[in-house]
């Protein structure tokens, strides 16, 4: 058994090419392809980022032998996306609670938008941000506060306050529920979901502004979800698309568009 060789039959059973894992992982090509041949040995950080690419445990990667994996072992390491999108692998959500122990509504103000993805499981950093109190809101749900910019999600405008409710069971997340993700890479996004975990382990991201195009997103590039419930603003919404059935008319060609252009 070699490294090397548990990567080449990762990325095949996988269905993913040499340029897909490279490209996520922020690597060469003739990089990556020197570690499946055994011409040179991947780091442990390097390992650790496949690790994170496929959602399986480091271990996976270096105690296994892949080349005499039976079908119900492949089966068994495929699902362990499962227990993440399931919220087994998530954290346990920091929160600030009252003096008489009811938890409270954290807002993240617009200046610690920025650094929310990295401070999300600090507990000094949640403890300094501001709270507020919606007492229309279930206590026995955790709800949380995020700042909105752009015109992306009409009505909802540039510079409104978008309240969440916290998500453990990702799968559960009905399709066209208005959501706040926290990405890797985007950080803060809000939009309408379209749940495609048991297809492809991907939410795809559509706006109400038909202007703007969906997207997907992988489940490993999700920090949080936080589903909408209702939104705070000092402007009167205003009708700036149009007709609610020509919008949502657009919408759904461009879901179809979408579906299309990712079965090439």
């Amino acid at each position: 058994m070699t490294v090397g060789n548990n990567l080449k039959l990762l990325r095949k059973h996988f269905g993913k090419s040499q340029d897909d894992v490279s490209k996520s992982l922020g690597l060469n090509r003739s990089t990556y392809s020197g570690y499946e041949n055994n011409v040179a040995l991947p780091s442990l950080e390097i390992i650790s980022l496949v690790s994170d690419y496929y959602n399986i445990s480091v271990d996976s990667i270096l105690k296994n032998d892949f080349s005499s994996f039976s079908s119900s072992q492949w089966s068994k390491l495929s699902s362990s996306w499962k227990s993440s999108a399931m919220g087994s692998k998530l954290r346990v959500l920091t929160a600030q609670v009252s003096e008489s122990n009811d938890e409270l509504i954290e807002m993240i103000p617009v200046k610690a938008r920025a650094g929310y993805a990295l401070g999300y499981s600090d507990p000094e950093f949640i403890k300094e941000l501001p709270t507020i109190r919606l007492p229309f809101l279930s206590k026995n749900r955790k709800h949380r506060t995020f700042p909105i910019s752009g015109n992306s999600m009409p009505p909802v405008t540039d510079g409104s306050y978008v309240v969440g409710e916290f998500v453990q069971d990702w799968t559960t997340i009905s399709s066209d529920t208005p959501c706040i993700l926290v990405t890797r890479d985007e950080g803060i996004v809000f939009k309408i979901v379209e749940n495609q975990i048991k297809k492809d382990k991907t939410l795809l991201l559509i706006s109400t502004n038909p202007l703007y195009e969906p997207y997907s997103v992988e489940l490993k590039d999700i920090l949080e979800i936080w589903i909408f419930r209702c939104y705070i603003s000092i402007q009167l919404p205003a009708t700036i698309i149009g007709d609610d059935e020509l919008s949502n008319s657009i919408r759904a060609i461009q879901k179809s568009l979408f579906r299309i252009e990712s079965k090439r």
